[in-house]
């Protein structure tokens, strides 16, 4: 300790110490986040380091003529991506919201001869940039195909059928199996948008 002491005292003579993590040559802001279990983790990182600029000789002309020393910032918002994907996949308990999520919506067409509708609202949907999906899988049954879109944590199921295909409608429940009945395909749309640019962290369709 006494050794890192020393080797951290600079020509002004002040003994700076640092909290043993290595990062002793420079100030630093920490910023750490707690997860749903209260948990503490260290994210982002913003750093002066006044060390490079001498070994790579930096130099910059200031206004007043004369050369100056630039000082370096080591800026790290989240940390590595890895580590921050990982808190909040533990933080969600895997059930991302909307605007997070990588499976935002199912459409479950329930009998196949409903499967062009289903594929219809995909692409008007997946045309406005939300992450969507149909389940065309003819050897299942609808309890079965909800319960699998359910499970995969899809934000949203879209059931259609014959009703929805001639109201221009699909039929709204969550993941949870709240159910938000029928909503025609602009209204849904419109209101699945504004979900995911407000990044709301609450699945709140009104």
């Amino acid at each position: 300790e006494e050794a890192s002491n020393r080797r951290n005292r600079g020509s002004s003579g002040i003994n700076a110490e640092y909290g043993g993590d290595g990062a002793f040559y420079g100030p630093k802001i920490d910023i750490a986040v707690r997860d749903a279990l209260r948990r503490q983790h260290q994210c982002a990182t913003i750093q002066l380091d006044f060390q490079l600029p001498i070994r790579f000789n930096l130099l910059y002309n200031a206004p007043d003529g004369t050369e100056k020393r630039p000082v370096i910032v080591h800026r790290a918002v989240l940390g590595t991506i890895e580590r921050m994907t990982g808190i909040l996949t533990e933080h969600f308990a895997g059930k991302w919201p909307f605007w997070l999520s990588p499976r935002q919506v199912m459409v479950i067409p329930v009998m196949p001869m409903f499967n062009d509708y289903a594929i219809q609202i995909r692409d008007k949907l997946h045309n406005q940039h939300i992450v969507i999906d149909t389940d065309l899988d003819d050897g299942a049954t609808l309890n079965k195909k909800v319960r699998n879109a359910q499970l995969a944590q899809y934000n949203f199921i879209f059931v259609v059928g014959e009703k929805e295909q001639n109201s221009g409608t699909v039929n709204v429940r969550t993941r949870d199996n709240v159910v938000h009945g029928e909503h025609t395909i602009e209204d849904i749309t419109e209101k699945l948008i504004r979900l995911r640019d407000s990044k709301s962290n609450v699945d709140n369709l009104e």
